[in-house]
């Protein structure tokens, strides 16, 4: 019963996200008007709005018009649900299991929002980082021994507890923004162009401040090695499938190279985003983190 209350509660909740990731990028309100088709304009019937179903019976279309909706709605809906089950299987009926919900709804909307429009918007990055400072001193995270030592051995005694979250929620912050800036700055210095926005910067000033100083250190690792592998992929994937197939065809009648060479250098401009990658890393390391890192930690040390 507490694993199908936490679904259904998930699936509304992300039924809300959805709301969240199509208007906050628009400047639009959250609150008002009611959900309504974008094209007639015609409000949702309460029954048509129920998370997951309502998409099922609708059959993907407008009520009123037969605007297909996107199957984005049910599918986040759904992860969102799974995501909080998840959440309550690691951490039970506990206050982190408040925090890591709390931080689930935010990597959600950045990651789709970022996939959707590539955008990671101040509006959630910003209250995020608050909320996750807050989080951090009242629920201290059980790997903030550099703090904890650090402390003792400068100052001589134990520091309490919620000081050593909210420290390690701060230099998380600082690491992962920091980091990411400067390798924005160098790329920019190296390629004469922009690489990075400023989204990805703030958006790990947030998870940082969730997630701490190892955990955000974890995070930009496990996110830019599955953007590269992703990356790859894709690339390779568009040119397999002679993707501008006639833009390099154009351009190779123009003399500006061989079309083999065109189609090469077109695929490999594609730019997956890069916060999607780092959102999925940072809930990798809240759900699989307990379990892989000591032991991935402990192989080192050996």
């Amino acid at each position: 019963m507490v694993i199908a209350f936490f679904f259904l509660f998930g699936i509304v909740f992300g039924s809300f996200l959805n709301v969240c990731i199509t208007r906050i990028p628009e400047g639009l309100s959250i609150v008002s008007p009611s959900s309504r088709c974008p094209r007639c304009h015609t409000p949702i019937k309460p029954y048509d709005n129920v998370p997951v179903f309502g998409w099922l019976w609708l059959r993907g279309k407008c009520r009123s018009c037969g605007l297909p909706i996107s199957p984005m709605y049910p599918l986040v809906e759904l992860a969102t649900g799974c995501l909080f089950v998840l959440c309550y299987l690691e951490y039970g009926l506990t206050a982190a299991t408040v925090k890591w919900l709390a931080f689930t709804c935010l990597i959600v909307v950045l990651t789709i929002t970022d996939l959707r429009v590539r955008l990671l918007p101040d509006l959630v990055n910003w209250p995020g980082f608050i909320l996750g400072l807050f989080f951090s001193a009242a629920v201290p995270p059980p790997d903030a021994e550099l703090v904890y030592f650090v402390s003792l051995s400068w100052f001589h005694e134990a520091p309490r507890p919620y000081l050593v979250g909210l420290i390690d929620g701060l230099l998380g912050a600082a690491f992962g923004s920091l980091l990411l800036w400067g390798i924005a700055a160098l790329y920019k210095l190296w390629r004469g162009r922009e690489g990075m926005g400023m989204g990805d910067v703030k958006m790990m000033a947030m998870v940082g401040a969730f997630l701490g100083l190892r955990g955000t250190f974890f995070t930009i690792l496990f996110g830019t090695l599955l953007g590269s592998i992703v990356g790859g992929a894709v690339i390779l994937a568009l040119y397999a499938s002679g993707w501008q197939l006639a833009l390099a065809e154009r351009a190779s009648r123009r003399n500006l190279g061989t079309v083999r060479d065109l189609r090469w250098t077109i695929a490999s401009q594609y730019q997956l985003p890069l916060g999607t990658f780092l959102g999925v890393a940072a809930l990798m390391i809240v759900f699989l983190g307990p379990f892989v890192f000591p032991r991935f930690l402990g192989s080192i040390l050996l």
